[in-house]
């Protein structure tokens, strides 16, 4: 007999996740049931159940209705997998070429070794900084750069030359990781260098998408190739795809490293697990009852114990990363407005993050939503007239 924990550890090779994979094989198990039901099926938590279920949605293997309380249905295995099958096939034929070109390669080197020996160099530990200096001096139109700690304190060295080439309008983008933003290092690159964050190991710069240097984060060393090489060209588009989906860290240049770091958990824990329940509960019915202060500090962040100050500066700095938008108070009408440049809801969370707090120090609130502007969204939070914020 199949047992369905063994599916669902199956099902995760092919791309689900742990509860994509626990929920759609429940689903097929009980056929309609309630989101709730589905929570305690198949022990999911109940903050993760409509995440997980609007995942399921998306990739096509399971319904849920628009009505209350959420119904949801699997789609059945031959329609939902169909898609996922013919991916594997196709990903097992790319590999198949890749080889075949590879081995091309290999066998075209073997003949040519000399030139390929000067394509490279290998740079020591003591050569890397001097190297990474004089690149940059020698920049011509884009430095960009992914860095771990070790890239980063580098760089953060090498602010002169960087002072210079922004005066020369190179386009300097500089990824690190999160857990880096607010550190000394961070601090110390110069003021004009666009910024993102993204989880990487690595220390890769990419001069005039021509010239790479890479270096070893546990030794130090480096070596130089060019951008037209097989990892040259990987480097490149590896650099623009996560360049693509990272969060903008420039607004937290002048924070502290427990502010930035606040302001960076609360995105990931609003993105990666509140905000499309947050949408799909607001969007879809007319009740709002969303705690988002309880929410985050359930997921490890207590926001409470905050001045008001402070969580204005930090809803403020996430609605300037998550929607180009900010947030002020007006003391004459005394009440706040949020606005956004992004429509559907992105602002939202913010907004409610705001208004739980003023509501958990006793502050009355209402809350006036509009979506109907073409450049974007507003959010006015009208508070009692009696307690004047300022």
């Amino acid at each position: 007999m199949v047992k369905g924990q063994d599916l669902a550890v199956s099902l995760e090779e092919f791309g689900l996740s742990k509860y994509e994979a626990q929920a759609y094989v429940t689903l097929i198990t009980k056929g309609t049931i309630s989101a709730a039901e589905l929570a305690y099926y198949s022990n999911l938590p109940r903050t993760k159940v409509y995440p997980t279920l609007l995942k399921l949605e998306k990739k096509k293997i399971a319904i849920t209705s628009k009505s209350r309380p959420i119904m949801c249905t699997a789609v059945a295995p031959e329609d939902a997998f169909d898609e996922i099958i013919q991916e594997q096939i196709n990903r097992v034929n790319a590999m198949n070429s890749l080889i075949t070109k590879l081995k091309q390669l290999s066998e075209d080197s073997k003949k040519a070794r000399g030139s390929e020996e000067k394509r490279y160099f290998h740079l020591a530990q003591n050569y890397v900084f001097r190297q990474l200096q004089s690149m940059i001096e020698g920049s011509k139109a884009s430095i960009h750069v992914v860095v771990d700690s070790w890239g980063l304190g580098l760089l953060s060295q090498c602010k002169e030359e960087l002072l210079a080439a922004l005066r020369r309008d190179i386009d300097v983008k500089i990824m690190i990781p999160a857990s880096l933003v607010g550190t000394e290092p961070f601090h110390a690159l110069p003021a004009g260098i666009k910024l993102k964050t993204s989880e990487t190991s690595q220390n890769v710069v990419i001069f005039d998408d021509s010239e790479i240097l890479m270096i070893n984060g546990s030794n130090g060393k480096g070596a130089i190739f060019l951008s037209t090489d097989v990892l040259g060209t990987n480097q490149v588009r590896s650099f623009e795809q996560a360049w693509k989906s990272g969060i903008r860290i420039n607004n937290l240049s002048d924070m502290t490293k427990s502010d930035a770091q606040e302001t960076l958990k609360a995105i990931q824990l609003i993105n990666e697990s509140g905000l499309g329940y947050v949408l799909n509960s607001l969007l879809n019915s007319k009740a709002k009852g969303i705690d988002m202060l309880t929410f985050l500090e359930r997921n490890g962040l207590d926001l409470e114990a905050k001045t008001l100050d402070d969580i204005i500066l930090l809803v403020d700095s996430t609605l300037d990363i998550t929607c180009s938008g900010h947030l002020k108070y007006e003391a004459h009408a005394n009440h706040f407005v949020i606005e956004s440049k992004m429509n559907s809801g992105h602002s939202i969370p913010w907004a409610l993050l705001l208004e739980g707090y003023l509501n958990k120090k006793g502050v009355k609130t209402r809350m006036i939503y509009n979506d109907h502007l073409q450049t974007g969204e507003k959010i006015h939070i009208k508070v009692d007239s009696k307690i004047p914020l300022r």
